[in-house]
């Protein structure tokens, strides 16, 4: 990237980077490390035009979430802290690292990006 006179990198972190919750210590350490990292990053490779930014997703429906989002009491329960009320698809998050490695965000570098329907605001 320095050679080509710059770029951008998006690191997928999580909301627990950002957020505590129980019995996860040391998931959320290691998304907090992300995040800060990104920001690090970010500090260190401006002055080669590389941009460096974070997406955070909240309950995003993949395998990692099929035996939570399976159970319709467990769903219900962590559902209901999502403003929007439902987990993402792969692709919404997707969007949001598509914008953040594109010219359109040209302007974004040690940004976090939230994509959890609204999980963070409650």
């Amino acid at each position: 990237m320095k050679a080509a006179g710059g770029g951008s990198i998006v690191n997928i972190s999580s909301i627990y980077g950002l957020i505590g919750a129980p019995a996860t210590a040391a998931y959320q350490a290691s998304k907090g490390a992300v995040r800060l990292l990104t920001k690090s990053t970010a500090v260190d490779y401006a002055p080669f035009k590389i941009r460096v930014n974070s997406v955070h997703p909240g309950i995003i429906r993949t395998n990692m979430t099929k035996d939570l989002l399976g159970d319709a009491d467990v769903a219900k329960q962590v559902l209901s802290a999502t403003l929007i009320g439902r987990p993402a698809e792969p692709v919404e998050v997707s969007y949001a690292v598509l914008f953040l490695a594109s010219d359109q965000s040209s302007y974004m570098t040690g940004s976090e990006v939230v994509v959890d329907g609204g999980y963070t605001t409650m």
